[in-house]
């Protein structure tokens, strides 16, 4: 199993206080990312949003992952996402920009996709329209044109309901062969399986506990095995995301994590992204769930939906990913918490759970992978 880290510009009440929040959350998350890269994470995903008041300030993920290309070394870059409906983001944009972050990075970039999970947010490129299943044919009909812009020297042109192009040349083309792995964003069984068929990694940020993994791993690793790649390569993958916090000793890592906001951020979560499932009795903002004490962290442990102690209980609570089927196992952390508690997070991490578990150190990708 691999490691990674998710940031998303996460400001929460901070702005309340300090007229630099907005400021500070970008610059520190970047901070973070080049610490992650140092303590030997392979990936670092940014995402994509917009329109999302203090749950998310990272609009313009591409300039970021363009500073974070020349500020790291090894890690591999993510977008998490680029969302190419053609109302967002023009396709031919996006091709381009994950072609100039493949050279930028020297062939660490990875291009993660999706339609977006809130009304909020897609449907203000899109007026008039109210159902969200709207974007799915949007990113159908788009999602296999990236590998033709790329591949070929000039791309044939394409001709579809949501966007259309005559012939030309998109540029630059991908940097070392066929173009960087392809991701797709996923929050239900189906969609597991559509990616798959499709030859598609994908992201699981709505898989919540480790017995989640489940369903995950039945809809996604039976369908890849007949996939039919819309790239040069299956990319076979899948991503899980969990909220972290280590500390030398147990009782400080708990006392950390009672103190880092994760009421507020999961509040905001169901505020913004409104097509996952709402879990029953969960409140409607903007009331928000009560703030957690140091026994609501101790029980979130024991139900494996928080990656919270010393370095040896994180090593084990790990491990059950592991052993459950993740391929890659990401870190999104309590951004409540002081920059101090984060890195410290990042370096336990580093130093004493990821060289258990990581056996390619070298950082080699799917797309290099499949070459060899």
């Amino acid at each position: 199993m691999e490691f990674g880290l998710f940031v998303q510009g996460y400001v929460g009440k901070r702005a309340e206080t300090d007229p630099l929040a907005e400021h500070k959350a970008l610059m520190e998350e970047t901070e973070y990312v080049i610490q992650a890269d140092k303590s030997g994470f392979k990936y670092a995903w940014a995402s994509e949003h917009h329109f999302l008041e203090e749950y998310s300030h990272l609009s313009a993920n591409d300039v970021f992952l363009g500073y974070l290309a020349h500020a790291t070394e090894r890690i591999h870059l993510g977008s998490g996402i680029f969302n190419p409906l053609a109302q967002v983001n023009h396709p031919v944009k996006v091709a381009e920009k994950v072609a100039m972050l493949d050279h930028l990075s020297e062939g660490r970039f990875e291009f993660g996709s999706g339609r977006g999970a809130g009304s909020h947010e897609i449907l203000g490129f899109i007026p008039g329209v109210t159902d969200m299943n709207y974007t799915k044919e949007i990113w159908e009909e788009t999602i296999a044109e990236f590998p033709k812009m790329w591949l070929q020297e000039e791309y044939v042109g394409f001709q579809g309901k949501h966007w259309s192009l005559p012939p030309r040349k998109v540029l630059p083309k991908p940097y070392g062969k066929a173009h960087p792995a392809m991701w797709y964003a996923a929050g239900s069984p189906p969609s597991y399986a559509m990616a798959a068929r499709k030859g598609l990694g994908v992201l699981g940020f709505s898989v919540q506990k480790v017995s989640d993994m489940e369903w995950v791993l039945e809809q996604y690793k039976t369908a890849i095995v007949e996939a039919e790649p819309v790239g040069a390569f299956v990319n076979d993958n899948v991503m899980v995301t969990s909220t972290a916090v280590c500390a030398p000793t147990h009782a400080e890592a708990v006392r950390i994590a009672a103190g880092g906001g994760l009421h507020y951020l999961q509040s905001l979560v169901f505020r913004y992204h409104d097509t996952f499932p709402r879990p029953e009795g969960f409140p409607v903002w903007p009331e928000t769930l009560p703030e957690f004490n140091e026994e609501i962290v101790e029980h979130l442990i024991a139900e494996e939906l928080l990656i919270c102690g010393d370095p040896d209980e994180v090593l084990m609570q790990c491990k059950r990913w592991e052993q459950a089927g993740a391929d890659q196992l990401s870190f999104g952390l309590p951004i409540g918490i002081s920059r101090e508690d984060t890195l410290q997070t990042i370096r336990l991490v580093g130093e004493h759970v990821i060289p258990k578990i990581d056996t390619d150190p070298v950082h080699r990708t799917s797309r290099f992978r499949a070459g060899a």
